[in-house]
């Protein structure tokens, strides 16, 4: 038996981190990029999500809004995607 965790579990993990960034934004950002690209994801795009959510929200939301540069290790298909911004539903009040 491994001790290492199911994709599955890495999955859940991830979303429930995206989802409970600690302000509204980020987890409308984060977890709505989630919920609308990880179906598709395999190992290296849940490396990338688990390395991106270890990062401060500032830094990735101005990635995602394209207010600051992209580091290196973030560059590609993935944050390219998360710069659209189109997966965000925003309930109106």
């Amino acid at each position: 038996m491994s001790d290492m965790p199911t994709f599955e579990h890495r999955l859940a993990r991830a979303r429930f981190r995206a989802w409970h960034r600690g302000t509204r934004e980020a987890d409308y950002m984060i977890g709505g990029f989630f919920d609308r690209y990880s179906a598709q994801w395999g190992e290296a795009e849940m490396d990338w999500f688990e390395d991106l959510l270890a990062e401060d929200d500032v830094d990735v939301m101005a990635w995602g809004l394209q207010t600051a540069p992209v580091p290196e290790r973030f560059q590609g298909e993935l944050i390219e995607k998360m710069q659209k911004l189109d997966y965000v539903d925003i309930p109106q009040a």
